[in-house]
């Protein structure tokens, strides 16, 4: 039995995640820290569990032996340092932290701790995902050279996400690193190692300074082009994605796959059937604890997903681009 201590609700997937681990055979949330006790305490309660406010106190815990982070982003490598230190295994909520350094510094800690690591990358787990991937690997696509990917909501123009969300300090960023973060490691994941990043995010029903709508165009060293887009001002939204090659190309809008290759000669097709999803991630993580199992969303993931985030704001901010 893998004993889980839930660091912070601040994060809006607290409660998703510790839902998911009291529905596991072999874990169970065993204990709650907060910085805000008001917000903590009560979950605890409706958990069923001790609220423990020192963090230090909560990691020596025997009956802890796995943390999830779902603190704000701005106070992942406090306590992701804590807990690896403490020799506890680690699942963090995405961005792994809001600088390639302090990625690094995390990473180091949970390598000489020998701990296991997972970062949610949801998106990657996708049959659709690990079709695309499928099919640039078979050369379904030729050479591939342009991605595109829009995820957004309409947290700010509805009013729905909570002000807290808006707080850079805390949250790192707005948009880009909150939704953002899925197109940027699904491109990392599909087309390598990017080379330079140009961005323009703007500020139109949320607090200054936090971006509401926001698109990078990124060059990865292949020559491949991705512009990936987010924001929280799309009332109505496909959901749009084009992975197009020199021989083919995937194109998905609101959930419809169609795929053309010089393969085949049918046209525009809908596949068949797509790949059968991965596990999720929280899932691969226990399964790693238990039974060894690899977890493919490790700290490299976490850094690459990073390196482009902290490279995307500075583009915009400084109104350049910004090679990597």
């Amino acid at each position: 039995m893998v004993n889980v201590l839930m660091l912070s609700k601040w994060h809006v997937h607290a409660q998703d995640y510790a839902k998911f681990i009291g529905e596991q055979p072999d874990a169970k949330v065993t204990c709650v820290w907060d910085e805000d006790a008001a917000r903590g305490g009560p979950w605890a309660k409706e958990l069923g569990v001790d609220f423990e406010p020192d963090l230090n106190t909560a990691l020596a815990r025997q009956d802890v032996d796995a943390v999830v982070v779902t603190t704000a982003t701005s106070e992942h490598p406090k306590v992701m340092l804590a807990a690896a230190n403490a020799k506890k295994h680690i699942f963090t909520e995405k961005a792994l932290a809001t600088t390639v350094a302090d990625c690094k510094l995390i990473a180091e800690a949970i390598a000489q701790n020998n701990i296991k690591f997972c970062i949610s990358h949801p998106n990657l787990t996708s049959s659709f995902t690990q079709y695309c991937k499928q099919a640039i690997d078979e050369g379904i696509l030729g050479r591939v050279n342009y991605m595109r990917m829009r995820n957004a909501h309409d947290g700010s123009l509805a009013g729905w996400l909570p002000p807290y969300w808006y707080d850079v300090e805390k949250a790192g960023g707005g948009a880009m690193m909150d939704l953002g973060c899925h197109p940027m490691y699904t491109a990392a994941y599909l087309l390598g190692k990017p080379k330079r990043v140009a961005s323009i995010f703007t500020t139109s029903y949320c607090p200054l300074p936090a971006d509401d709508h926001a698109v990078s165009v990124v060059e990865f060293e292949n020559s491949v082009i991705a512009v990936l887009e987010t924001g929280f001002t799309s009332k109505y939204q496909a959901g749009c994605f084009e992975l197009l090659g020199t021989e083919g190309a995937i194109v998905q809008v609101e959930g419809r796959v169609k795929v053309r290759s010089n393969q085949f000669k049918d046209g525009w097709f809908t596949p068949d059937k797509l790949p059968s999803p991965l596990p999720p991630a929280l899932r691969m993580w226990l399964d790693g604890i238990i039974d060894g199992k690899p977890i493919p969303f490790d700290t490299a993931k976490g850094i690459a997903l990073t390196e482009l985030l902290e490279n995307a704001y500075i583009s915009h901010k400084e109104g350049r681009i910004v090679s990597i």
